[in-house]
């Protein structure tokens, strides 16, 4: 079984995937999407989003990162996933899952999936375009308005030779509620035989197994559900091959912020660290009681250095045995 850290619009980003995949069980990684439109981009624009090129197209822990696409016109799009290979992007993906409006609107994302035709076009001309030996991925949903094109969907882009298939088990319409439409993943299988990855409210290892059941997928892709529970790559690997390692504890997660905090500091300007923090704190919280607490701590501070004495005070309070008392 492999296991993918899915791309989230501004929130898995290069500092997070550099701290998800050092934690193990991901297997690769795929960029926020570039955003394409009418012109041919510069590499600034794809190191900025990629800044792994600058290391073969891997994280430190050396997970290969694809460079993930968006857009709506094909020999544009075959253009910079040519430029993307050339700068060393280890695979390229396509994003035909987007639900925002924002991104619809511009012709990008999930409401090209109206028109199967436009989706084997623009999957055809970037697979041409990008050398044979550089993987060309997709990733749709199983629709825009309901599943009805689902199948002719799939069968475009089995027919534009590309390499691998994820498919969000949901349509644009239904955005990100649940439940997941794992079965309709299953019907793919009767018009293609591409590799196929499940994606979608996988958050917990019996989710995951109970996903590669009912889809037949071998391969999962983890969004929300890593950003809720940061070793739950790890966890769904050990109970595919029958080993339970142990989940990770509040106090095991508290340095994991810091060095995630230090992280933003050293790459983006100071007065925007605080939000990535803040922002994966509320994803914790879902799963780790305590992280409640904490954002609700840190929430109005904007000085890096108030940030980093608050993370240092639960640090030390977290290992503080509990029948000793707190000192000053």
């Amino acid at each position: 079984m492999r296991l993918m850290l899915a791309p989230m619009e501004g929130v898995i980003d290069h500092t997070m995937r550099e701290l998800l995949t050092s934690l193990g069980g991901v297997d690769r990684c795929v960029t926020e999407f570039v955003r394409v439109t009418d012109r041919l981009l510069p590499p600034k624009v794809f190191h900025r989003l990629c800044p792994e090129l600058a290391s073969g197209g891997r994280t430190s822990s050396g997970v290969p990162v694809y460079l993930q696409l968006l857009g709506g016109q094909a020999s544009v799009l075959a253009e910079n996933a040519a430029r993307a290979a050339e700068l060393g992007a280890p695979g390229i993906d396509l994003n035909f899952g987007c639900p925002a409006k924002t991104v619809n609107r511009s012709d990008g994302g999930s409401v090209i999936l109206r028109e199967p035709g436009r989706v084997h076009a623009i999957t055809a001309a970037v697979r041409a375009a990008v050398p044979a030996h550089i993987p060309v991925t997709v990733k749709t949903r199983l629709g825009y308005e309901d599943q009805s094109l689902f199948l002719d969907i799939v069968r475009g882009i089995d027919a534009a030779g590309v390499d691998e298939l994820t498919v969000h088990a949901r349509t644009k319409r239904h955005g990100y509620r649940p439940p997941a439409y794992w079965e309709e993943i299953a019907r793919a299988r009767e018009v293609t035989r591409l590799p196929l990855i499940a994606n979608g409210e996988i958050w917990n290892p019996a989710d995951a197994m109970r996903c590669r059941e009912i889809t037949g997928c071998n391969d999962l892709m983890l969004g929300r559900g890593a950003l809720c529970r940061p070793d739950l790559p790890r966890l769904v690997a050990g109970a595919a091959t029958g080993d339970h390692p142990a989940p990770l504890r509040w106090e095991q997660v508290l340095p994991l912020l810091s060095h995630f905090f230090e992280l933003n500091l050293a790459h983006y300007d100071a007065c925007f660290a605080p939000n990535p923090l803040k922002q994966w704190l509320v994803y914790l919280r879902a799963h780790y009681f305590p992280a409640a607490l904490l954002f609700e701590q840190v929430k109005r501070l904007r000085q890096p250095r108030e940030i980093q004495l608050a993370l240092r005070a639960a640090i030390a309070d977290a290992r503080r045995p509990a029948h000793s008392p707190a000192t000053a």
